[in-house]
């Protein structure tokens, strides 16, 4: 039986975690998720289905009253604006299955977009008379200071896993073995702001050293070639050494190993950034996401060109770029003041 790639495992997984949230929901709803597959990742079906979860558990505790989610489309048909206006209050603090959970005015937006896409499908296909999430305003979300590593942060991230002398004597056991790989983890996220789930997804053969270039898929699928600086092909040659002496099965096809001799997961690069990060940097809270934050500003300052960092880092709207990276048009501010003389 043939190995399924990191993306079919994952694109699995997605799936049977959704089918634990459908089979509770009434069947009109798997009727949607069938609708969207052809236009949506798994990814996304599945926080559809956890947040349809939710609502239908609001409706039927506090407003129709049930105690089963039975809820038919006559009784979607019956809701009024102030009922999912109340819904959204009612995000900020709930229970759900013996557990609580908070929202802020991101997690509240993403649950309301999720109600639009499964109100508009009913609405489009007749099977409800009026689609009352299209009348609900989108929470007004506050930007968020964009978290970066400085100059003296990355020097001093990198100083730390070539000697991590202030982490714990496990975790420095721990590090002997693995600082080929994490160097050029850590590398690879600074030298070409790719996504987590993009590096974890690598495999050998992406790789083409003879042009320094590798293959990455973005979010949706579609693969785009990278490249990257002679810097980060002698931390991923340097890795590839030692890696080729772990004795890995001849299917193991992984860029990046754990120790179990398998794909690294997103959770241990999770773990190993932060690890390192409290180090260099300990009031900020570092991860592989601000790594590429901090690559994205740096090729920012480089080039000034918004496009450029929108097409590398793969945001298909530069106005996503925009938001992240508008922070730093402060330096360009500083500079014009600089630039326009009185008394000249």
């Amino acid at each position: 039986m043939k190995k399924l790639s990191f993306y079919e495992q994952r694109d699995l997984e997605n799936r049977l975690k959704m089918s634990k949230y459908t089979e509770r929901l009434p069947d009109y709803c798997l009727d949607y998720f069938i609708g969207i597959e052809n236009n949506t990742s798994s990814l996304t079906r599945y926080n559809y289905s956890m947040d349809l979860y939710i609502f239908f558990n609001y409706l039927g505790n506090y407003v129709f009253k049930k105690k089963e989610i039975d809820i038919t489309l006559d009784d979607l048909n019956k809701l009024k604006s102030r009922n999912l206006e109340q819904y959204l209050s009612y995000l900020s603090y709930y229970e759900l299955d013996g557990k609580q959970y908070k929202n802020d005015e991101k997690g509240k937006a993403r649950k309301l977009a999720s109600l639009r896409s499964f109100f508009k499908y009913l609405f489009n296909h007749d099977l409800i008379e009026s689609n009352v999430a299209s009348k609900i305003d989108t929470p007004k979300l506050h930007n968020k200071e964009i978290i970066r590593l400085e100059k003296n942060e990355v020097k001093k991230l990198m100083e730390t896993i070539e000697n991590p002398i202030q982490l714990t004597k496990r975790q420095q056991e721990y590090s002997k073995k693995t600082f080929e790989r994490d160097n050029a983890i850590v590398t690879l996220f600074l030298g070409t702001g790719i996504r987590i789930s993009e590096l974890v997804g690598l495999n050998i053969e992406s790789f083409d050293f003879s042009q320094n270039a590798f293959l990455v898929t973005r979010k949706g699928g579609n693969q785009t070639t990278l490249y990257f600086s002679k810097e980060v092909a002698l931390a991923l040659k340097t890795w590839l050494e030692k890696r080729a002496t772990l004795g890995l099965p001849e299917d193991e096809n992984a860029m990046f190993i754990s120790l179990k001799s398998k794909r690294i997961s997103i959770r241990a690069v999770e773990n190993l950034v932060k690890k390192y990060a409290q180090i260099a940097s300990p009031l900020k809270k570092i991860s592989p996401h601000k790594l590429r934050s901090t690559f994205g500003t740096n090729l920012y300052k480089e080039t000034r060109d918004i496009y450029i960092v929108a097409d590398v880092l793969g945001h298909k709207d530069v106005n996503t770029t925009k938001k992240h990276y508008a922070a730093i048009s402060e330096d360009m501010r500083k500079n014009v003041a600089e630039i326009i003389k009185i008394n000249s």
